[in-house]
């Protein structure tokens, strides 16, 4: 297996880096891409005000999961937990005793190539993994690697490098970009939910108002909150409640606030959703007791609502937007269904259901309350009362 370690202070991780991890992955066949952010950088100091570790572990997830492979693409954390400077051979060290059967590459930019043999430890890192080093700049050239790479081989001898320009890189300066933050810029140089998350932890001095945020922002925020996974759901719920409420009436920003905000909950376990549940004083009944599912649509309403200051009428699509309820208000309904008929939604009965919506609202919501009780009851889990009490409400 071909195993490719990047390691950085990430602070903030970019475009840049996104971009160099996916043609690097592509262009060696790697098997594996482990993203390494440094406790103690060897060769510099973290500047005055940076993130805590963890806030950089956060940040280098969130852009590992834009590199679009999946579950190739891994964060570790055992530089952040390690004493003292994060030196890279006592990293490749401790990797290759746990992958000794594999075959490592270590990612590095130009300036870090060029340098390579004044790091800690060059001939120990140089035996232990190959060099993938690449350009990113357009100044980069094949020039310049060459000399270095002949340097290298001499000085080396058993030394396995790979030098690539990349076509289309984003270049970014992590110095400016943090400056440019700090100034309400930079955003379009940073993966969607890092900068999101940038946002909600108050870093680099942005102090964003969560409580009233422009909708430009809100979006980024509540893709930090998610899984990637489910980026693609959330986004095409906020479209289709556009639609819904155009057509129906309904105030769009409202319900754009509502669908982005829905699932921002969604990704925690059961113990930490009872934990936000006891926190917010939120009731549960038996069934939602252990039933995890149902517990995001309330612990989101309750985030929502505390962290963004959501109002009443968003509060509360956002806590029935799984299970509905008796006499639905409009911006409920169009929550509700807006989750379920959004263009990711693949399964028997969605186009149907779609076009129902869009003739009459109350009888797509029949029709997806039915089609609901249905699968649930042939799956043989149990159905929320308030589901069954929604169907009969539109049945009269």
């Amino acid at each position: 297996m071909k195993i490719g370690i990047y390691g950085g202070t990430f602070n903030p991780p970019h475009l840049g880096h996104v971009t160099a991890a996916r043609a690097v992955s592509e262009l060696l066949k790697l098997d594996r891409l482990l993203f390494v952010p440094a406790g103690m950088p060897p060769h510099k100091n973290l500047p005055a005000g940076s993130p805590t570790p963890q806030q950089r572990l956060e940040m280098t997830r969130l852009a590992a999961e834009q590199t679009g492979l999946g579950e190739n693409a891994e964060v570790l954390d055992l530089e952040l937990r390690r004493q003292g400077r994060s030196y890279t051979a006592d990293t490749l060290r401790q990797l290759k005793s746990q992958y000794p059967d594999d075959e490592l590459w270590l990612l590095m930019g130009t300036d870090m190539f060029l340098t390579l043999q004044t790091w800690h430890a060059p001939e120990e890192i140089l035996s232990l993994a190959g060099i993938a080093a690449f350009g990113r700049t357009e100044e980069d050239t094949e020039e310049l690697f060459a000399a270095q790479r002949d340097f290298l081989y001499r000085t080396y001898p058993r030394a396995r490098l790979f030098t690539l320009t990349i076509p289309g890189v984003v270049e970014v300066s992590s110095t400016d970009l943090r400056a440019r933050l700090g100034r309400g810029e930079g955003s379009a140089l940073l993966p969607p939910a890092v900068y999101g998350y940038i946002l909600r932890q108050g870093l680099y001095g942005t102090n964003a108002d969560l409580r009233a945020l422009p909708l430009k922002q809100l979006r980024p925020v509540a893709l930090s909150y998610l899984k990637h996974r489910r980026i693609p759901h959330v986004l095409g719920t906020e479209q289709e409640a556009i639609r819904l409420a155009e057509r129906y009436g309904a105030d769009v920003r409202k319900a754009r606030v509502a669908a982005l905000l829905h699932d921002c909950t969604k990704k925690l376990d059961m113990p930490s959703q009872l934990a936000l549940c006891k926190t917010y004083g939120i009731r549960l009944d038996e069934l939602e007791q252990k039933a995890l599912k149902l517990l995001h649509a309330k612990t989101g309403a309750a985030v929502a609502r505390d962290v963004f200051g959501v109002d009443g009428e968003i509060y509360s699509a956002i806590y029935w937007h799984t299970t509905g309820h008796a006499d639905m208000t409009l911006l409920e309904k169009i929550i509700y269904l807006a989750d379920y008929i959004e263009p990711s939604r693949d399964f028997p009965g969605v186009d149907k259901l779609r076009q129902v919506c869009y003739k009459n609202l109350d009888e797509g919501l029949l029709l997806g309350l039915e089609m609901t009780i249905e699968e649930m009851t042939r799956m043989g889990n149990p159905v929320h009362r308030a589901t069954i009490e929604a169907r009969d409400a539109l049945k009269g």
